[in-house]
């Protein structure tokens, strides 16, 4: 019973002097923090194409230049300075780590983030290796190509694309909107995949292990979607050339979508959902119902699938 009243005296009073302590610092947590952050600006005046990001943990923003300057704002680590330099054609943000191994433990209630200023033109390539952080492409800029790597963080995108999108998460949610692009070739093992608004003139090749994706108001040459576990949704999608998903576990729904020939495979997910225009169907399920429409003209839709159901119709 001592020892019950003795823990909870020390309870309350460590209570008492954390209230005290955030009192004093205006509840601010950030001031608790370890790790010492500060703002650096670089303004660069050399002309070039390309971009190039190597970084750690910081976020990554495009915004467009009130000024017709390109200039990079970095919210930093003392320790963790980003370097920023134009060779050739390319303009680099490197990050450079000063810290000593026992650096590497500390406490902080913020995060790093780079603002890229750029000026309303065209670009070429862009390429963004982060290991934690969100990169946002939010503004109307054009660039040749995008490849971005990131461990775990979202990717956001708005920006046209003369050629492909490479983008390859492990845990993090993709979007894509409002944009027009060559390729795109997206993964992610963790994490939603949605494409809304978007025309590709070439493939869509969209890969996830856990995940949902969803497509809206997509055209595309040729889609091809792969998956663990995760429901796949079409909506308003239709591509010149083909539709091909695979499935473990997950459902497929088509809402007003199309391509010249389907093909679906899954394990125990339904395929539901409405065409437009009328296909030869070659529908298999080992203990799923089946319903599609008897017709006898168009391309083929093939779909397989163990313990799933397979409703269709057509929406001329």
């Amino acid at each position: 019973m001592l020892w019950i009243i003795i823990a909870a005296v020390l309870v309350i009073v460590g209570a008492v002097i954390f209230t005290g302590v955030m009192v004093s610092l205006n509840w601010d947590f950030s001031r608790l923090g370890t790790v010492k952050y500060e703002t650096n600006t670089h303004t660069v005046g050399e002309e070039f194409q390309n971009v190039n990001i190597v970084t750690q943990t910081a976020e990554v923003v495009f915004l467009p230049s009130p000024d017709g300057v390109c200039r990079i704002v970095c919210y930093e680590e003392e320790k963790q300075k980003h370097t920023v330099s134009t060779e050739g054609e390319t303009l680099n943000i490197i990050v450079s780590d000063a810290r000593k191994w026992y650096e590497y433990i500390g406490i902080s209630w913020t995060t790093s983030k780079i603002t890229v200023y750029l000026p309303d033109r065209e670009y070429g390539a862009l390429s963004i290796k982060n290991s934690t952080g969100d990169i946002k492409i939010t503004d109307r800029f054009v660039f040749g190509s995008v490849d971005a790597v990131s461990s775990t963080g979202d990717v956001e995108c708005v920006a046209s694309v003369n050629g492909s999108v490479k983008i390859k998460l492990s845990t993090g949610d993709i979007s894509l909107s409002d944009m027009r692009a060559g390729e795109l070739d997206l993964t992610a093992s963790t994490g939603r995949i949605t494409v809304e608004t978007v025309e590709c003139k070439g493939a869509v090749s969209i890969g996830v292990s856990t995940g949902r994706t969803e497509l809206s108001d997509v055209r595309c040459g040729s889609l091809t979607s792969t998956g663990s576990t995760g429901n796949i949704t079409l909506k308003n999608t239709v591509a010149d050339d083909s539709i091909n998903v695979k499935r473990s576990t997950g459902n497929v729904y088509f809402e007003n979508s199309d391509a010249s020939e389907i093909f679906i495979s899954t394990s125990t997910g339904d395929v539901k959902g409405s065409l437009l225009s009328d296909k030869v169907f070659l529908a298999e399920s080992d203990t799923g119902r089946i319903e599609v429409p008897k017709t006898i003209a168009g391309g083929r839709c093939e779909i397989v699938t163990d313990t799933g159901n397979i409703i269709l119709t057509v929406n001329k």
